[in-house]
């Protein structure tokens, strides 16, 4: 803590060494022949076409730096690969070269569509003297967090210490050992920028000062750091009550609740602070209407803002303001992919169609935007676009002007999107304005002079023109990374909305998408984090078998095939194998044969993304009802006794863990479908069970064609009948069953049942 105030007091400094010829990076010795040579020929293999992303440019539009992130397949990485800082990507080079040079090293983590991380390069990684200097005084790294979650937890946790918060991009500052002295997230360039006491130049002198003047100093912080991330968690004091959990968080979410709005509190707005399938799925087991309101409330208030954009599909990453209306403009998969769930299940429990324009529109987006050839999908779109005159800003290509909107349509289509969307000449952004429902669409209707019928049609085909016209400007950047977890959370999307909405097409796309991951994105068995299309990709994390296991397992639901649940449990047992604490129960997030790091880390929250030990929790619930093996059930126990002490004390940070806690608690059912022949003669009693709002449930289906690989992995299909050759369900729990059933109407009032008092579990 001492380094940080240290820092904020330091008194600037002239620099000490010069920008030098265009053949070097400033301040930093000439490449060795090998590396220049491999250089040249990796930016040779770009052609001509090729547009470097950085404002030093040769005569002939070549980039006058490159730097070792060349080499690198990172979209985020490839960014940085023409400043002029000397960046090394994480690896033993570059704590070899901290070493042998007796540097520190400066450790830069981001990702490729933040912001605020392209703010700090282009104010101070492409500055040549804060180059200079980082490059004569420092050995750099710079990381992707998306590709390296470890990496980015252990010094996010070092960062949040030292500062009280967090975010990207994360700086950082380490010894050659790896432990972090000193760290923060964005700093301005100098000193009173953005009203800096000390801007990033100053710190990095400061910092450099401190080392060669009092290492003993820098040492103590190391350790004291080092030591913080290592600590043991303490221990659970005894059971988690399920119950208690619950209700503690359900009353902070009632007392942040913004009653207007939806979501919680004030500015800024993330989709994820509220976990909406948590009180729909409370509601549903208690019959309590109020968190179901504050849960369609949230969801309605979202897809009338401009958070959801409302021409092309798709949300936005959060919003700056209270309303929703003005978002933070990047688009992140698994954003989409996890509210594609919300708005179906919001569906489900509602009734309200709207809710599934929402989520086909979020899953429309997806396929059409966010897809590679192979059928996988990409990570993300970036906040910032180029104007006409080449500049990039944030949110330029989803803004309008009235003048743009009127370009594209006529008058009485131009009047209807402008009175429905709030455009006004002075715009809501920036001169500009973000598309929002201003007002209910037959009133701006009226105010435009159509009559109410004509509205619907007419803003469809207007939204269709508007969205052909913007396909005409210089779009984001587009992240084409490919990660397993996020994948995982779109192939759940894609095969809960196919279930819910009977949508074959979506269990098809889903299919794609985890037969591309099943097959590409593993080798020996296991999975890998990313695809990049060689062999240097990292192995995957708890949160990347977490959250395939959990699309293989709603995959499995929504088809009916088999393979689909051999797939699932085949992974579980790799990440139980490999990442399992078996001192203290949970998941740590690298396998027991990763890369060695400073600490080994294990997710014990959840933020923007589900963490891995949450999702996981769910998975192993979901195992045990299909498959009845109780070692599932035992170690879910674990997994919530590992982190009794956070849910005991601030359970919010746990929504998506929540969920599993809440499928335990309520008691969830085993819906078993035998049909006698074909798959086909089940569909009426599939119907009945589309038509209710069961989350706390699993269901399987079994005919004479594939009886026997069910009952491989489902035992409870053994002795299940097809009653007078008709399709039968059973309705069970813990492996005890109701009668069975061949009515659909019978099922879907079995199902509707809060409590089902008549299922015992039994005592074998």
């Amino acid at each position: 803590m001492c380094l940080f105030f240290a820092v904020a007091r330091a008194r600037e400094e002239a620099p000490t060494t010069a920008p030098r010829s265009s053949v070097a990076l400033p301040g930093a010795e000439e490449h060795p022949d090998g590396l220049a040579r491999v250089l040249a020929e990796a930016l040779a293999r770009r052609g001509s076409g090729y547009r470097p992303r950085t404002r030093h440019l040769r005569e002939d539009g070549g980039p006058k730096y490159s730097n070792r992130l060349l080499l690198e397949s990172s979209p985020y990485l490839l960014q940085h690969a023409h400043n002029p800082v000397e960046w090394y990507p994480w690896g033993p080079e570059a704590f070899e070269a901290a070493r042998r040079l007796d540097r520190p090293v400066l450790l830069s983590v981001g990702y490729s569509t933040c912001h605020w991380c392209h703010v700090m390069e282009e104010e101070s990684f492409e500055d040549e003297e804060i180059a200079s200097f980082l490059n004569g005084h420092y050995v750099a790294i710079k990381v992707d967090r998306e590709e390296r979650p470890d990496i980015d937890a252990i010094y996010m946790k070092a960062v949040q210490m030292l500062s009280g918060q967090g975010g990207w991009p994360m700086t950082v500052w380490l010894g050659a050992d790896g432990a972090p002295f000193f760290g923060g997230t964005y700093f301005p360039p100098r000193d009173g920028d953005r009203g800096a006491r000390a801007g990033f130049l100053t710190v990095l002198r400061e910092l450099r000062r401190l080392w060669e003047t009092d290492r003993a100093r820098v040492a103590t912080s190391a350790r004291y750091l080092t030591e913080y991330l290592g600590a043991e968690p303490r221990a659970a004091a005894g059971e988690v009550s399920s119950s208690v959990t619950i209700e503690r968080a359900l009353a902070s979410y009632a007392a942040s609740f913004d009653e207007r709005a939806g979501g919680l509190g004030s500015a800024p707005k993330f989709p994820s602070s509220l976990p909406t399938r948590l009180l729909l799925r409370v509601s549903r087991r208690t019959g309590e209407e109020r968190w179901r309101t504050m849960a369609e409330r949230t969801l309605r208030s979202m897809a009338q803002g401009g958070i959801h954009d409302q021409v092309g599909g798709g949300f936005h990453r959060y919003s700056v303001d209270a309303a929703w209306r003005v978002p933070h403009f990047e688009k992140m998969l698994y954003d989409n992919a996890l509210l594609a769930l919300a708005y179906i299940e919001g569906y489900q429990a509602s009734g309200d169609a709207s809710f599934v324009e929402i989520a086909e529109s979020i899953l429309g987006y997806l396929d059409r935007e966010m897809s590679s050839p192979e059928g996988a999908f990409y990570s993300a779109t970036d906040a910032d676009s180029a104007r006409p005159d080449g500049e990039r800003e944030e949110g330029w290509f989803f803004t309008w002007t009235p003048a743009e909107i009127r370009a594209v349509l006529d008058g009485p289509a131009a009047a209807l999107v402008e009175a429905h969307y709030g455009v006004t000449a002075s715009g809501n952004f920036e001169g500009r304005n973000v598309l929002h429902v201003a007002r209910p669409l037959l009133d701006a209707a009226r105010a435009a002079g159509r009559e109410p019928a004509e509205a619907a049609p007419l803003l469809a085909a207007a939204k269709e023109r508007l969205y052909r016209a913007r396909r005409m400007r210089p779009a984001p950047l587009r992240d084409e990374k490919i990660l397993a977890a996020w994948n995982g959370l779109a192939v759940s999307a894609f095969a809960r909305a196919a279930f819910a909405l009977d949508r074959p097409a979506y269990a098809e796309r889903a299919a794609r998408a985890a037969r591309f991951v099943l097959t590409r994105m593993r080798r020996d068995g296991r999975l890998l984090r990313t695809y990049r299309g060689d062999d240097r990709a990292s192995p995957a994390f708890v949160d990347d078998y977490a959250c395939v296991v959990a699309g293989l397992l709603d995959l499995y639901e929504a088809t009916g095939s088999p393979s689909w649940l051999g797939e699932a449990i085949a992974l579980q047992a790799t990440l139980d194998r490999g990442y399992w604490d078996e001192r203290n129960g949970g998941y740590f997030r690298t396998s027991d044969d990763h890369e060695a790091l400073l600490v080994r880390e294990k997710p014990d929250h959840d933020g923007a993304e589900p963490s891995g030990n949450s999702v996981a929790l769910l998975n192993l619930l979901r195992l045990h009802a299909l498959t009845l093996e109780d070692g599932y059930r035992v170690r879910a126990g674990r997994v919530v006794r590992a982190f009794a002490p956070g849910l005991s004390e601030y359970p919010t940070a746990f929504g998506e863990m929540l969920l599993g806690i809440e499928f335990g608690l309520a008691g969830p059912l085993e819906v078993l479908i035998v049909a006698p022949r074909t798959g086909q003669e089940a569909a009426p009693l599939l119907a009945a069970i589309r038509r209710s709002y069961v989350p706390a449930s699993v269901v399987a289906r079994a005919s004479g064609q594939d009886r026997a690989a069910h009952e491989r992995w489902v035992p409870a299909f053994r002795g299940k009948l097809a009653l007078e050759g008709r399709a039968t369900a059973y309705v069970c729990r813990a492996g005890a069953c109701r009668l069975p059933i061949t009515d659909p109407d019978e099922l879907a009032w079995r199902l509707a049942e809060r409590e089902d008092a008549g299922i015992r579990p039994r005592n074998d």
